[in-house]
């Protein structure tokens, strides 16, 4: 056991020291930066302030998908372009105070609005995917919630009650304390667990960015691959600040195209689901989702 540790530190170490030398060598502008080399137009432009690391792809993805595009006139009726984006949407409700009829509601919504999904806390699994049945729009459940400091064993039960319920993906928080003492073998077991209890349904791993340094992302998202799981997730929402375009771009890069990234957190605009979706955000997790498909100003606020 102590031999195989050892040698998962070397591999993450080299990984590190790879990511991190290649990544000082990209010329990440910001927006007091030259911007010459940018290929953005008027219409793709996110005013992200990273134009040197986007990439033409992203800027086509922008375009097919119809955001660049979408109306912001209130009470707009829901275009082919607004349904595009919505499909890229978690609607969010993860306030401990939630009531039945709150739930009731953003279920309603994500009907009408043809959202991705609904993500709720595992004991409203159970009415969310009554609410759901027969659409398309799946629910989902975040698993060790919003600490990630739970037993494995504790996540795994949460993940199997889930899905029994009718949970049809599991949003995982991922062990932090593990991570920061370099107990990746701990980290790794967490999260490659809760992987086997969900299948064959999707775990995404919250990393919870705004609490990790730049080395611990990069970490993060490697054992995050390894471990099997879909997605990784910038944050919960509860932890303090929430998703950037930098912190979403390093995870596309760390993970490559074989996972997909969820940009969660303060994501509560057309534009702040622009500029994530360029950086190489798959899916958006917000409580605002429906401002951002009909530009209409969301209330303050968090999950």
């Amino acid at each position: 056991m102590s031999n195989s540790i050892d040698n998962l530190d070397e591999v993450i170490n080299k990984i590190t020291q790879q990511v991190a030398a290649r990544l000082k060598n990209m010329n990440f502008q910001t927006e007091e930066n030259d911007k010459s080399t940018c290929d953005a137009t008027d219409i793709t432009c996110t005013s992200c302030g990273g134009c040197s690391h986007l990439k033409k792809e992203s800027y086509n993805k922008i375009i097919n998908l119809g955001v660049a595009r979408l109306s912001s006139t209130p009470n707009s009726t829901i275009n082919d372009k607004e349904k595009s984006l919505s499909k890229m949407i978690d609607h969010t409700l993860l306030k401990p105070d939630t009531t039945t009829k709150e739930l009731m509601k953003v279920c309603e919504e994500a009907r009408k609005y043809n959202f991705a999904t609904v993500c709720v806390n595992s004991s409203n699994i159970p009415l969310v995917a009554r609410q759901l049945k027969g659409t398309d729009v799946k629910a989902i459940a975040v698993v060790g919630f919003p600490l990630g400091s739970m037993t494995t064993q504790s996540k795994v039960f949460e993940t199997r009650e889930a899905v029994r319920n009718g949970a049809r993906e599991i949003d995982m928080v991922i062990n932090i304390g593990a991570l920061k003492s370099k107990d990746y073998a701990i980290v790794q077991n967490d999260i490659e667990q809760v992987v086997k209890a969900a299948s064959p349904h999707k775990v995404k791993v919250i990393l919870e960015t705004t609490k990790l340094t730049q080395e611990e992302k990069i970490i993060s998202c490697a054992l995050s691959k390894a471990a099997g799981a879909a997605f990784v997730k910038t944050s919960t929402g509860f932890g303090g600040g929430g998703a950037n375009v930098e912190d979403v771009t390093l995870m596309r890069k760390i993970v490559g195209h074989n996972m997909e990234v969820k940009a969660s957190g303060g994501v509560r605009t057309q534009e702040d689901a622009k500029a994530m979706i360029s950086a190489g955000a798959d899916r958006i997790g917000a409580s605002a989702s429906i401002s951002i498909v009909t530009g209409k100003k969301a209330k303050a606020g968090n999950y």
